[in-house]
């Protein structure tokens, strides 16, 4: 622990070499703070400092909660064109975002898939959100994607990629889940049945997405808290 009354501040010294005379300090040379005055006005400043010094990580190192929730204010809209927060939902036991296309056929295979998720985990308090990501997609075009390939939950237009920046997405499809706490638990892919373009196994091996939320409304963590999806680029995403 610092000990104020021990506390002494030295410059340095600059000393004069020349034979037959007395070393001189010049400059401020070792100026010692011992006073009291001095102390103070220290501790003042440290206090400052700190006192203006933006928090980085919370004590847990990660970002502060409610980060994701800030960065979507006034960010999404839904398809009325009326500011959205997916992450207002109080009381969701987890909130899934699932970013699609309505162009890429990698997402429109996914359907299915993603209607089985939303019948098993919507009566558990799960809210999923349908997020279009290209600000070039119109509203008449995402109605019309929503409807032939019966997607499940809601749908909102992320134009200024606010949720791909909280969801860390890169392509479509790609799946994120976020805990009550509204903490990032995984995003990446749906699951592995699509190993490249134009390759498919014929059933997957591991469903990455629904394991995420069962570990989610279990309380635990992810097996995973991301896997890399194949997909179509979300434009403008490095």
């Amino acid at each position: 622990m610092i000990s104020w009354a021990n506390m002494r501040f030295t410059l340095a010294c600059e000393w004069n070499p020349m034979p037959g005379r007395r070393p001189a300090l010049r400059g401020l040379g070792c100026l010692q703070a011992r006073s009291a005055a001095a102390r103070w006005v220290v501790a003042v400043g440290v206090l400052a400092w700190l006192a203006i010094a933006p928090p980085v990580f919370s004590a847990e190192g990660k970002a502060p909660v409610g980060g994701p929730r800030k960065s979507a204010a006034n960010a999404v809209v839904d398809l009325e064109g009326k500011p959205v927060d997916p992450f207002g939902v109080t009381n969701a036991a987890a909130t899934v975002l699932v970013f699609v296309g309505p162009e890429c056929p990698i997402s429109n295979r996914y359907a299915p898939e993603l209607r089985r998720l939303q019948e098993k985990f919507g009566p558990r308090g799960v809210r999923f959100w349908i997020v279009y990501p290209d600000a070039d997609v119109t509203v008449a075009e995402i109605r019309k994607h929503m409807r032939e390939f019966n997607l499940p939950g809601e749908a909102v237009r992320d134009p200024r990629h606010s949720l791909v920046q909280a969801s860390k997405a890169k392509v479509t499809p790609e799946g994120a889940v976020f805990n009550p706490k509204m903490r990032l638990a995984y995003h990446g892919r749906i699951d592995d049945r699509v190993v490249d373009f134009g390759k498919e196994r014929p059933a997957p091996t591991q469903r990455d997405l629904h394991d995420a939320i069962e570990s989610v409304l279990a309380g635990k963590t992810a097996r995973a808290s991301s896997a890399a999806a194949v997909g179509c680029r979300i434009p403008d995403v490095p």
